[in-house]
């Protein structure tokens, strides 16, 4: 994979092959802290990622032994001199541009995938929820624990509780312990987790593998899953046999099936 740093300053790298776009937080010393300036430079990441036709999957990945700690506490503690007026205008901007963030992963045409190699806190392991899959260390663990602060991992949960069942989501909400990998894949946070020596490689396999597929298919059908999943079954239903005509008379699938019929890999359009 060839580098490209984003900036010398900010919070993140970008690293591009294979078709696939790696954004990794950089911030190890601090914890991968979700600062203002780190949601900034993931929605600016993100949207690079999904104007460059050479990308068809992107791996939000991190350095250091924390995936991400979540909100920088610093930031979001009342400042010297700061009214509590003042205060609260600026939690909401980092929690707006954090939301901002997340539904950027959703509404992605790429698929995304999280590569956790260690603790995902509070935003971080919303984070997680956010991306289409994820992958972790065995060692990685996962945690919402606001609630020991005196405070509760609220919008956490939004991202959260869209994973998992609810009993699991409060579970590690209302405790604020810390739960393993194992415990992830049970709940469904996360889709595996692997040897953390195997981590970067079965990562880089699931991306490829998804990258070589169709870029017209992926970018439709997972807005037409994220639009569907929520809405009663008789709409869901309704909405997806349309969006199902359009995916299987669209030109990639029937490039997909003339490929099959005649026992050829795929010639898939740009992405």
């Amino acid at each position: 994979m060839s580098e490209t740093v984003v900036n010398v300053e900010a919070p993140l790298t970008e690293t591009s092959g294979n078709n696939v776009r790696w954004i990794t937080l950089d911030r190890e010393k601090q914890r991968n802290p979700l600062s203002l300036h780190m949601l900034n430079s993931l929605i600016d990441a993100l949207e690079r990622a999904n104007d460059d036709p050479a990308v068809r999957a992107v791996v939000i990945a991190a350095n250091g032994p924390v995936f991400s700690a979540g909100h920088d506490l610093r930031e979001m503690s009342q400042q010297d001199g700061e009214g509590r007026d003042s205060q609260f205008q600026r939690m909401r901007l980092i929690l707006d541009t954090c939301s901002r963030m997340m539904l950027a992963i959703v509404n992605s045409p790429k698929a995304i995938i999280a590569c956790v190699q260690g603790t995902a806190t509070a935003a971080g392991c919303q984070l997680v929820s956010a991306c289409d899959l994820a992958i972790a260390a065995d060692s990685a663990s996962f945690c919402t624990p606001g609630v020991n602060m005196g405070g509760f991992c609220t919008t956490p949960l939004v991202g959260i509780g869209r994973n998992v069942h609810r009993k699991h989501a409060m579970a590690m909400a209302l405790t604020g312990d810390s739960f393993s990998a194992e415990d992830a894949v049970r709940f469904g946070l996360i889709n595996e987790c692997v040897p953390a020596e195997q981590l970067l490689e079965r990562t880089i396999e699931l991306a490829e593998r998804i990258a070589a597929k169709s870029a017209q298919g992926i970018r439709h059908g997972k807005a037409d899953f994220y639009r569907q999943v929520d809405m009663p079954i008789e709409d869901a239903f309704a909405y997806a046999n349309d969006a199902m005509v359009r995916a299987m008379t669209s030109e990639d699938a029937e490039e997909g099936k003339a490929a099959f019929f005649e026992k050829r890999p795929p010639v898939w359009g740009d992405a």
